[in-house]
């Protein structure tokens, strides 16, 4: 098999509050980051997954729309300890049939989704340098 044209995937929000948006992922989500000068915080992202969904305007998600979203494996856990880190949630943890969902915002106005997939991956083989 050969190498992979695309090694990963840059994500981005926009932001009216940028600065306060990357502290609030530096310091309450805590991932990982390279300030790569002038304050601008490139983060890691631990593991990434991408799903390509039908277009339904009734249900507010229109052809050419995209979303980001973060997942984890203990849904209550996570959100009590990003609660005690005083993230806001906007609503409960509800059973969306792929997952145990909810919702937080993120300054600038940034409304993301939290949920707890009920699927499970296939672990991928790991690929030899060269392959």
């Amino acid at each position: 098999m050969g190498q992979l044209m695309i090694k990963g995937v840059h994500t981005m929000f926009y932001s009216s509050e940028p600065d306060a948006l990357r502290a609030f992922i530096r310091d309450k989500l805590r991932f990982p980051y390279t300030d790569v000068g002038d304050g601008w915080l490139i983060f890691d992202l631990p593991e990434a997954e991408m799903g390509c969904h039908p277009a339904d305007p009734s249900d507010g998600a229109a052809s050419g729309t995209h979303d980001i979203s973060f997942y984890c494996d203990d849904i209550h856990k996570t959100v009590a300890e990003l609660k005690a880190r005083g993230v806001e949630f906007t609503d409960e943890v509800a059973d969306h049939g792929y997952g145990l969902v909810t919702h937080f915002n993120m300054p600038g106005n940034c409304a993301v989704q939290l949920y707890e997939p009920r699927y499970r991956k296939k672990p991928q083989p790991r690929r030899k340098k060269g392959d």
